[in-house]
């Protein structure tokens, strides 16, 4: 398998992303401002299937018309040279001090309304782009005290903010799909739908929550010290899986953003494994950032980065699926087991007693996952087979 890149990976970056000029809470930018034409062109040359954007990332905030319509021309004429998708964009609602309190959950009416707005009008470009997917990050939708915020309230909030976009979307006919992206603090000190069980649960009280899914990122998990593996495997499994973001983290702290791969591997390669497995479709989306100690140059390595080792990994874990010793091992842990169903075809629970079952034999026996786990951990360093 070749770890070059190709648009049929579907690959995608932000522009936020390599654009990132590297500004942190203590110190300044290490990176000038990067034109999203140029983005598009070293993405597109380096394999890259497509970009995603904020509004603002595209046409900065408060622009007149004549200037937001330059922008979208040059960036229009980019993707048509290169061929590049934008399957996805967003709405940014978190940077100008307007939305300190929140967008859609701000304890101000008048900013509830204007944030809706601003969204309504990018969702109207997405369209215009070619985008299905409308990620929703409410990374100031939060509090940092209790009582500066009724969080009772705020999701009432909250559930009718995406019950205007989602009549705004059909009305107006858009292929568009929404995708609830969470994350559990930073910038607020707690952030509404803080995992990915929270938002599947406020998506079934939506009035049209065939419209939405989730946007898991692996950070964010992972900040919680949640097992990403596992939200992804329920998000699949529930179908809700429209959209997710990859990239690294070391444990629960703050949002690092690191290349896809360089923070917890092991999660990374059985990540890859269940997206392959199950057959995932949608665009494979880096959301990192490039480290503040990296030039220009280094800003396109690490985009190339995450997209080889993305393919390293799903190469590792065919190979890891197709060994004897794992299929042997396997089965013999009983893995191939849970696929049958407890109840078998005519039966009910008055079936379920059986009295030559022996219960201390089976407390006995061991499962024999710590020789799969290994294989897994051999397979990812590359160990041959003896």
């Amino acid at each position: 398998m070749s770890l070059t890149p190709t648009p049929a990976d579907k690959f995608t970056f932000g522009l936020w992303t390599v654009g990132w000029q590297a500004r942190d809470p203590f110190g300044d930018a290490t990176r000038a401002p990067l034109d999203p034409v140029r983005s598009v062109n070293e993405l597109a040359a380096r394999g890259a299937y497509g970009v995603t954007f904020h509004d603002d990332d595209l046409i900065p905030f408060g622009s007149d018309e004549a200037a937001r319509n330059g922008h979208i021309h040059r960036f229009k004429k980019a993707l048509e040279e290169t061929g590049m998708k934008v399957p996805m964009a967003t709405t940014n609602l978190f940077t100008h001090p307007v939305f300190k309190d929140g967008a859609l959950t701000s304890n101000d009416r008048d900013i509830r309304r204007f944030a809706l707005s601003k969204a309504m009008r990018n969702i109207d470009l997405a369209a215009e782009l070619g985008a299905q997917i409308y990620v929703c990050w409410g990374g100031r939708e939060g509090a940092e005290s209790d009582g500066a915020k009724d969080a009772y309230v705020a999701l009432e909030r909250y559930r009718e903010g995406f019950n205007i976009l989602g009549a705004y979307v059909k009305d107006k006919g858009y292929d568009i799909k929404f995708a609830i992206e969470p994350k559990p603090n930073e910038p607020r000190g707690d952030i509404f739908l803080p995992t990915i069980g929270h938002a599947l649960a406020f998506i079934n009280t939506l009035d049209n929550p065939e419209m939405v899914g989730v946007n898991p990122e692996v950070g964010h998990e992972q900040m919680a010290g949640l097992n990403f593996v596992h939200g992804i495997a329920q998000a699949l499994w529930q179908g809700k899986l429209f959209h997710i973001d990859l990239n690294g983290q070391h444990g629960p702290k703050f949002d690092q953003d690191l290349v896809f791969g360089h923070g917890d591997l092991k999660s990374a390669f059985f990540l890859v494994d269940l997206l392959e497995r199950y057959n995932y479709q949608g665009p494979k989306h880096f959301d990192y950032k490039p480290a503040r100690t990296e030039d220009d140059a280094g800003v396109w390595e690490s985009a190339t980065a995450n997209m080889r080792t993305y393919l390293a990994l799903k190469e590792r874990a065919l190979a890891f699926r197709k060994d004897p010793r794992v299929i042997d091992a396997m089965k013999a842990s009983r893995i191939d087991q849970l696929e049958v169903p407890t109840l078998a075809a005519g039966e009910s629970w008055r079936d379920l007693g059986d009295a030559s079952f022996d219960v201390e034999l089976a407390g006995a026996r061991g499962y024999g996952y710590e020789k799969i786990d290994q294989l897994a951990l051999e397979h990812l360093m590359g160990v041959k087979a003896e």
